[in-house]
This record gives structure tokens, C-alpha cells and sequence, in this order.
């Protein structure tokens, strides 16, 4: 019984038989997905705005509107989550049939501080994507600065050859 080592290619490469006489005889890429989309079972968005809480079924534990003090509101739900965790810990102790409800709560918490942290991304991007910008214009600045440098030594060792053949 003969085996291959590759799989044969999928039939569409027929598409692409008379590209090195004509590249325009392709077929065009599909168009790029928008909106709501399956993959897999779940289920994703393009859209670029993030899902409220309340949209995703979770009791939003911090204000709403958009001046909120990120930090004082992280501080405070750590602060939340740690005090549920020892409750967790002396329910495990006391009563155990009862940790359902802590754990419960606990996760609504958890959703918050990464909803919250999520909120942050497109600041955190921003600021990420302006230091990389800064440091490529200091690159390109010691670059240029370096080049200038050269060449000035270059002028200088011509001079001096070109005063050495005049003095001969």
C-alpha cells in the first residue's frame, strides 16, 4: 500500500493556474467579517465596543459614566475580594454546605476588576504605541547625529591626505 508523505493541495489551486501569465486572473480574498460571528461554538464580535457589565448579566460593583477614578475603584475591589476570600475561608471551616454563595460573589468581583482592567486596554495601547514612537525618533536622532559625526571625521582625514599630497 502506497502512502504519501503530504496530503495532495485542496482543489481551489486550479484558481491559480495562469497566475504567472496574469496575476490579476485570481479570485479576490473574501470580504473581512463584521458584526457577530461563530467560531468554533462561541460566539465574537468585530465591533470595537466593549460589552457592559449589565449586558453580560453581572452586577456592575464600581460607578458608572465616564470619569471614574480606575484606581480608587481597583483598590477598593481588591480590597472586596480579599475580604470575601477570608469569609470564603471561614465559611469552608464553619459551614461548608454554605460556600456557594461566597463563591458566587466572589466571581462577580472577579468580572468586575477584569472588566474594569479591560476598560484600560485602548489607554494602555495608546501610551505603549507613543513611547515606541519616541524611542524610534531617538534612534533615528543618535542615527542621524552618528552619520553627521562620520562624515565630519571623513572630511577631516580628506583634508589632511589631500594636505600631505600638497606637501609633496
Amino acid at each position: 500500500m502506497a502512502t504519501a508523505t503530504y496530503p495532495p493541495p485542496p482543489p481551489y489551486y486550479r484558481l491559480y493556474k495562469d497566475y504567472s501569465q496574469n496575476p490579476n486572473s485570481t479570485p479576490e480574498p473574501p470580504p473581512p467579517i463584521e458584526g457577530t460571528y461563530t467560531c468554533y461554538g462561541a460566539t465574537y464580535t468585530t465591533d470595537d465596543v466593549m460589552p457592559s457589565l449589565e449586558d453580560q448579566g453581572v452586577r456592575q460593583m464600581y460607578p458608572k459614566g465616564p470619569s471614574i477614578d480606575f484606581k480608587k475603584e481597583l483598590k477598593s475591589l481588591n480590597r472586596e475580594l480579599q475580604l470575601h476570600l477570608l469569609e470564603l475561608a471561614d465559611i469552608l471551616v464553619e459551614r461548608p454546605s454554605q460556600y456557594a454563595r461566597r463563591v458566587e460573589e466572589i466571581s462577580v468581583i472577579f468580572k468586575n476588576l477584569h472588566h474594569l482592567l479591560n476598560s484600560l486596554r485602548p489607554h494602555q495601547a495608546r501610551a505603549t504605541l507613543i513611547h515606541i514612537l519616541e524611542l524610534q525618533i531617538q534612534r533615528r536622532k543618535q542615527a542621524v547625529e552618528d552619520i553627521k559625526r562620520r562624515r565630519e571625521e571623513a572630511q577631516k582625514l580628506l583634508k589632511e591626505a589631500l594636505g600631505t599630497l600638497e606637501g609633496q
